[in-house]
């Protein structure tokens, strides 16, 4: 029986709440598929670094090299800077296992209603590929004279044609197994070096994918079209700013942050891969168990595809839509007044067929 060692790292607010109805419904589908999850908990993150001055320890990454994948739950608190809590965990993680393709899949399930009037379901089925590594967030700059009339504050932005050119072809390919269309987000009217590389990368990597039809947008026109017409897009890939901001208005409209899933992805397979829900944390609602697991759940079928249980993944995924088309347990944020538990049971349960077959269409 195979058995795959996970990390999970629940983090702050709302993450230990989500993150063990992810667990459940991953338990469920190993359990009917006949594989083992064996999950391994580490109480990192911002009440760590209160009480010890550090978001994980420092031997964290080397311990995390010996699991397959990584679950995290969310990581903020109002206590710490969002910059230290940041660069202390997540992207220190992701940098660290070169976790360059960061994959969100914005849909809109049948059974909630988009902010998009009339939209159905398949009008709103966008693959989001984000470059995860470095371009607005490569962490170079600084500030001088802090505090004073005079302080100035430079952030550099880093762009690499290595970089540029695997994120562009990872996109492609995606895109190559979907509908073959593609849209790069860019700003090369404004931004004359970096973003001019981009599109010209992009021009070549798109000649070796003559059967991909190519749209490039400036990310502003990309934000008016999403909202407009979200029907013409099929796989967008951006630069980590830009993807960063543009997935998270997919989220709106796909009905709320609490479906937004995503992966941070080694494609070469060198690192394990981190798995995280991209709600972030909530502390206004943390602890009231009214928090939506749907995003965990959902992060956890591409978690499972990642690691090869493709039909567990699809399980888990049509078991999701089961219970969202059906409308008979839901959070708050999606209209209803089920808990965090109560959504867990009930995915966990379509999944061991308790409560009849489960699909998404």
């Amino acid at each position: 029986m195979n058995r795959y060692r996970i990390a999970i790292i629940p983090g702050d607010g709302i993450g230990t709440e989500v993150v063990p109805e992810g667990l459940k419904v991953l338990e469920a589908a190993a359990g009917r598929f006949g594989f083992q999850i064996e999950p391994v908990a580490f109480p990192w993150g911002c009440e760590h670094y209160l009480q010890r001055g550090v978001m994980m320890p420092d031997d964290a990454l080397e311990t995390l090299r010996g699991f397959d994948a990584i679950l995290l739950g969310a990581i903020g608190d109002p206590r710490v800077p969002d910059h230290v809590s940041l660069w202390g965990l997540l992207l220190r993680i992701r940098k660290a296992f070169d976790l360059y393709a960061n994959v969100r899949p914005i849909r809109l399930l049948e059974g909630i209603t988009s902010p998009l009037a009339g939209r159905r379901p398949e009008e709103v089925d966008i693959l989001f590929v984000r470059e995860n590594t470095e371009g607005e967030y490569s962490g170079i700059g600084g500030r001088v004279s802090v505090g004073t009339p005079d302080e100035l504050a430079v952030q550099t932005t880093v762009f690499t044609h290595r970089a540029t050119d695997r994120i562009l072809r990872y996109a492609f390919d995606l895109a190559r197994r979907r509908r073959r269309k593609l849209a790069h987000v860019t700003k090369s009217n404004a931004m004359q070096y970096t973003a001019v590389m981009w599109d010209e990368v992009a021009e070549r990597v798109a000649r070796d994918y003559p059967d991909v039809q190519v749209w490039k947008l400036h990310v502003d026109a990309a934000a008016y079209q999403m909202v407009l017409h979200p029907d013409r897009f099929d796989v967008m890939v951006g630069s980590n700013l830009f993807a960063d901001i543009l997935t998270d208005l997919g989220a709106a409209l796909q009905g709320s942050l609490g479906l937004a899933a995503s992966a941070n992805l080694d494609p070469s397979r060198t690192s394990p891969s981190m798995f995280e829900p991209v709600h972030g944390s909530a502390p206004d609602i943390a602890g009231m168990g009214i928090a939506n697991p749907m995003a965990t759940i959902w992060t956890t079928s591409l978690l499972l595809e990642h690691l090869g249980k493709v039909e567990a993944s699809r399980a888990v995924f049509d078991a999701l839509c089961t219970v969202v088309r059906r409308g008979e347990v839901r959070t708050p944020d999606l209209g209803g007044g089920s808990n965090t538990e109560q959504v867990g049971d009930a995915v966990a349960a379509v999944i061991l067929g308790r409560r009849g077959p489960a699909g998404c269409g």
